[in-house]
């Protein structure tokens, strides 16, 4: 047999340099703009039929499998070429010293950063002599596909080697989300025309070189050789190995071992040394036969545990993996799969890309969060290593809505992982001379990791945005053994941390004063209307949960005094607002600043703005980096009549330049809700294909995890109208071009279902228990198993309002169904 004729499977582009820099804004044409790309349009996969080696690091970003606790980029299964390198344990790190031009009192010493720890994933194969690389001999075919239902990447090249000999290369790729160790890989080479002599080199490696990285502080600061052997060793087709961190002190293990078929006779051997580990198959193999390698490989982390008891660790997980076997893992994750796609899924109807691009969102959420189990969930999950791995407060605002409504048991895991960390929050706090606790900015240990104090510390609305995440979940689950234990503790520690930031002035008013609120484009602020509104409901939230839990609460040291104390902090908190124009200001005085002027500057090419522009000017104008005032009004929007919404976010509009990927989901649930559903759909369009488009143009470094939540986000608190700060409400309209939207909210054990058409919406409840909820209003209570349907209201006629020159969201202009392998498109 010979492997069809057609075109070389390689892409190659001629790229403008302009794009290989981190800093390349959402205003910048990307390949998907002008209608490339590799990617076919499919509502259950990610398929790539097409290999573009200059794109590599972000389809490595795109198709990484993780479990939440082992993640792997998607790096070829033969090593090279690569983009960037990536296997991470969840938690674990390296320190690294963290100098300061100018020291100052608090300032943190050491910086941590994730490590790409030993590479189990490399299978190297030779075909008489000949290694299987892309770059050489002619690939006539390759295709990868990342499976949503099945959680497996798949791939297939057909190759001929610079030898002239053709082969098929299959490979299927799993990270178990049932067995939390492991990660599986079956591959399996087919030889045609001609006997071949094929050689499978399955290795571990630890200390992988990395490319260099440019000088963006988003990026992850490079280590090098973070890891020191301490043990290796092979055993008939497997080895292992055990590292140590030099710094931190972090012991890994890994451990590998393999099933091997052929058609014909097949030799193994295996050897190791410090920083590697090869087990070799070869066999010679006629026209028509194959040989098959299934790869199995267990990790494993801590910071206590001995080299024996690590070593064992791993090879009773590889015990577990040989167990079930290649079938029994691939069924386990399926049967995990239906499950979450029975609970999480989201139906778009009218926008195939957009269906796709959700699931994808879902997909990796699910991977981020699925065996954490408590751990944190870092702003790349475990996709790559920007941001060097760390956690921060978007982990709170926008991936955990997604969960709580979805996988609600993950977001009780994240939340004990913050209640582990409470005495170095509470030690910080001290260090800031402040009661309670005060959770760090960006962490991966719980020890505060930003050396910038104004975009870092200054930020305090962390605390109640871990508060706020604690109160939506009780209300969500009813879960009140963890209210107790935990939810109670994270309350009280931060109320007091705001009753002691801030004060009462002589009028009675209880200010928060010099403090960062979400918008990084402006600092140390007074009274900051989205931490001042969270800080209410957190100090709320924290004097009701006492109430409830007094035995728990007095253990604490509560006592009727400091609820009082809360109580009346919350009443008297100072909610700035302009009479004069009738919006609120982002913050006291903001806007009396001088306006930004956006005709000094190039959209295109000065985007982000603090790459380009002085802090110092920034913070001193009305320019927005992303939603702050308008977070408030989603997160807190009970506080704000529906014309204040209005008023404000068409203000908010014009100045928010989005250089955050967190923005975009935001402004989409705000514009739906005051009335602008097409400019709602553009911004939902932007957040779903953050990274499926590279909109930022840093998708190589890790999928930003906040802004795929924030496709959720964006579907169902936008187009759905989700509110669940006081109680479950929806108010649900379409936008044009969306015929039906369907999504379901986990609450307790019932299931709500919601089935949205332009005119109509039908609730169904499944489950055990009723549910109450109210529609665009009208209170609704519903009986398990029962359903009812509702008219939509019509939207409001509204002008679209302006944004920023070149800051426009990319308008979504054809509406029409696309068929299902057309190429992406977005504008």
């Amino acid at each position: 047999m010979t492997v069809p004729g057609g075109r070389s499977a390689i892409r190659r582009r001629d790229r403008d340099p302009r794009l290989d820099s981190a800093d390349a804004g959402l205003g910048r044409r990307t390949d998907s703009a002008r209608g490339e790309s590799q990617f076919h349009v499919d509502p259950w996969s990610l398929r790539e039929t097409s290999l573009d080696v200059e794109a590599l690091a972000r389809t490595e970003s795109l198709f990484a499998l993780s479990n939440g606790h082992v993640g792997v980029r998607g790096n070829l299964d033969e090593g090279e070429p690569y983009g960037l390198p990536g296997t991470y344990l969840n938690g674990f790190h390296e320190r690294r010293p963290m100098p300061h031009a100018e020291r100052g009192y608090g300032f943190p010493e050491d910086g941590q950063t994730v490590i790409n720890v030993t590479n189990g994933k490399i299978l190297r194969l030779l075909i008489d002599d000949e290694p299987f690389d892309v770059r050489y001999g002619e690939l006539r075919t390759h295709e990868r596909v990342l499976d949503f239902r099945a959680g497996l990447l798949v791939r297939t090249a057909e190759w001929i080697s610079p030898a002239h000999q053709p082969v098929v290369v299959r490979s299927q790729r799993l990270v178990s989300l049932s067995q939390r160790a492991v990660l599986a890989v079956r591959l399996q080479v087919d030889v045609f025309d001609d006997p071949a002599r094929v050689v499978l080199q399955s290795e571990l490696v630890a200390n992988e070189g990395l490319p260099t990285k440019t000088g963006d502080p988003r990026v992850a600061a490079a280590l090098d050789h973070p890891l020191e052997s301490e043990e290796s060793g092979v055993h008939e087709a497997g080895a292992h190995m055990v590292h140590r961190t030099r710094r931190s002190g972090l012991r890994m293990a890994a451990a590998m071992d393999h099933e091997a078929i052929s058609d014909a006779d097949l030799s193994m051997q295996a050897e190791a040394n410090e920083d590697w580990a090869r087990v070799t198959f070869s066999t010679s193999l006629k026209p028509g036969q194959s040989m098959s390698v299934t790869k199995y490989v267990a990790y494993g982390w801590s910071a206590t545990r001995s080299v024996p008891a690590l070593r064992d660790q791993v090879a009773a997980a590889l015990t577990g993996a040989r167990d079930a076997g290649w079938d029994g893992l691939v069924a386990e994750q399926r049967g995990i799969l239906d499950d979450f796609w029975d609970r999480a899924d989201v139906i778009v109807d009218g926008d195939p890309e957009l269906q796709q691009a959700v699931r994808f969102a879902l997909f990796h959420v699910l991977q981020a969060s699925a065996r954490a189990e408590r751990r944190s969930i870092p702003a790349k999950g475990l996709t790559g290593p920007g941001y060097d791995g760390h956690c921060f407060w978007d982990t709170e605002t926008f991936v955990l809505p997604l969960l709580t409504h979805s996988v609600p048991d993950a977001v009780s895991d994240v939340l004990r992982w913050r209640h582990s960390t409470l005495d170095v929050a509470r030690l910080r706090a001290s260090q800031l001379g402040l009661a309670g606790a005060a959770f760090p900015w960006r962490t991966i240990d719980g020890a505060e990791c930003s050396g910038y104090w104004p975009a870092g510390t200054a930020a305090f609305h962390i605390n109640a945005d871990i508060a706020d995440a604690v109160v939506r979940y009780v209300a969500s689950s009813g879960d009140d053994d963890f209210e107790a234990d935990v939810g109670l503790e994270l309350l009280v520690e931060t109320a007091r941390l705001w009753r002691s930031l801030g004060h009462h002035d002589d009028t009675g008013g209880f200010r928060i004063d010099g403090v960062t609120g979400p918008d990084e484009y402006s600092a140390v602020a007074d009274n900051n209307v989205f931490t001042n509104l969270m800080a209410r409901r957190n100090l709320r939230a924290a004097a009701a949960s006492c109430g409830r839990h007094p035995r728990e609460a007095g253990t604490l040291g509560v006592d009727t005094e400091e609820m009082a104390s809360w109580r009346d902090a919350a009443e008297r908190m100072a909610i700035p607002y302009d009479e004069h124009l009738g919006v609120h200001p982002q913050a006291e005085g903001f806007t009396s600043h001088a306006a930004w002027d956006f005709s000094r500057y190039d959209p295109v090419d000065e985007h982000p703005l603090f790459l380009h522009h002085p802090y110092f000017d920034i913070y001193r104008k009305q320019v927005v980096k992303q939603a702050d005032l308008v977070l408030a009004l989603h997160l807190c929007g009970s506080e704000f009549t529906l014309e204040q919404k209005r008023r404000d976010f068409e203000y908010y509009e014009a100045i928010t330049v989005r250089d955050s990927s967190l923005s975009a989901c935001t402004q989409a649930v705000i514009a739906a809700e005051v009335g602008h559903l097409g400019l709602a759909y553009d911004y939902t369009c932007e957040a779903a294909f953050m990274d499926l488009h590279d909109l930022e143009h840093n998708t190589d470094n890790g999928l930003h995890l906040a802004s795929l939540a924030g496709a959720w986000i964006a579907l169902v608190a936008g187009a759905g109208g989700l509110r669940d700060d006081e109680g479950l409400a929806f108010a649900p309209r379409l936008p044009e071009g969306i015929r039906q939207l369907c999504f379901g909210v986990v609450r307790g054990p019932a299931r709500l279902r919601v089935d949205v058409t332009p005119d109509e919406v039908t609730y169904t409840v499944h489950g055990s228990a009723e549910l109450e909820f109210t529609h665009h209003g009208e209170q609704i209570t519903l009986a398990a198993e029962e359903s009812t349907t509702r008219s939509v209201p019509a939207a409001p006629d509204l002008p679209r309002p302006a944004q920023p020159p070149g800051r426009e969201p990319r308008p979504r202009r054809d509406l029409s169904v696309r068929p299902a392998h057309a190429p992406p498109r977005l504008g």
